[in-house]
């Protein structure tokens, strides 16, 4: 017996090939659109058995918002995700939302059909291969790097990043004096205490380790305006 449903896809093209190929098997496919800020609502009024919803960027945050909302206004729609092969993290974020099933987005027909039948009948669905690679992640979590950039930018106050940033830009004492409305003598006094703080000697320097780990980007986020407004 065919499955009633829908699909939504990131991309309409994908959507249609995959619904086109579904029909051709014998299941009734309600609608195939991209996700957008009605695709819930579509799969709300339409009711079917099964949505499957094909994501590109499942570690995007709202990912799986469109989930919730099925689920939370239509409880007996089966949603499966498919998508790229997600952190562990990923696929706890799907069954979280509701989904009864995540699918790797190149799977074989006949394996998104399986997946369709079982997450109608109830059950959940996730590929062994996905289970594996999750269950390999969590026991032998990859080595996470020191966010040395955040670390080094906790070290210095608001006026000292701006003052690294205007260092960074290539501004001199009397350009970064006039630019902040201070003397320059307390503009020396600021980079002073900035190199000081990195450990650096030198303003080149401070600029080099600041690019190098992600401190300049943040500095510019943190001294801008509205970095400041939320501060």
């Amino acid at each position: 017996m065919g499955v009633r449903l829908m699909v939504l896809d990131d991309h309409r093209l994908l959507a249609e090939a995959l619904a086109s190929a579904l029909k051709l098997r014998g299941h009734r496919v309600l609608a195939a659109a991209a996700p957008a800020a009605g695709a819930a609502d579509l799969v709300v009024s339409r009711a079917p058995e099964v949505c499957l919803l094909g994501t590109a960027t499942p570690a995007e945050p709202g990912a799986f918002d469109p989930i919730v909302k099925i689920k939370r206004e239509r409880p007996q729609v089966a949603v499966v995700v498919l998508g790229p092969v997600p952190s562990p993290r990923g696929i706890a974020a799907a069954f979280a939302a509701g989904a009864s099933g995540y699918v790797r987005h190149d799977e074989r027909i006949e394996g998104v059909e399986r997946a369709m039948v079982k997450a109608r009948a109830g059950e959940a669905v996730v590929a062994p291969q996905l289970l594996q690679g999750a269950f390999a992640e969590l026991l032998n979590p990859a080595a996470q790097p020191d966010d040395e950039g955040q670390r080094l930018l906790q070290m210095l106050t608001p006026r000292e990043v701006e003052v690294l940033v205007r260092v960074a830009e290539g501004e001199d004492t009397r350009l970064i004096a006039a630019g902040m409305g201070i003397a320059p003598s307390t503009a020396r006094t600021h980079v002073q205490r900035v190199l000081m703080k990195l450990g650096v000697g030198s303003r080149l320097e401070a600029a080099a380790l600041a690019a190098r780990t992600g401190l300049l980007d943040r500095a510019a986020v943190v001294s801008s305006p509205a970095g400041q407004a939320a501060e």
